[in-house]
């Protein structure tokens, strides 16, 4: 696979993962708060399944848009805010 094709894949994939609500609602709710463990996101979300939460961060996270630290047994989220700023700028007018 040639440079320019990983390129095109690799910035399919983020917009396929902006595409769904609740994903471009947490990279939102992240460019708004900085940082926010899972159970926050899951609050502001009003997620009642912890599993489609954590496929939605995984997912986010794979793409590069998010990044997680993990503290004792918390899972914290923050924005790669450089990587949004170059692919979807908008994303964070919103």
């Amino acid at each position: 696979m040639s440079a320019n094709s990983k390129e095109i894949q690799r910035l399919a994939n983020i917009y396929k993962a902006l595409g769904e609500p609740t994903r471009l609602q947490i990279v939102k709710l992240l460019a708004r708060n900085k940082e926010l463990s899972c159970t926050e996101l899951s609050e502001r979300l009003n997620a009642n399944n912890c599993s489609t939460l954590s496929h939605h961060l995984k997912l986010l996270t794979d793409c590069g848009l998010i990044k997680l630290r993990k503290e004792g047994t918390y899972h914290i989220f923050s924005l790669q805010l450089d990587e949004v700023r170059h692919v979807a700028p908008g994303v964070l007018e919103l």
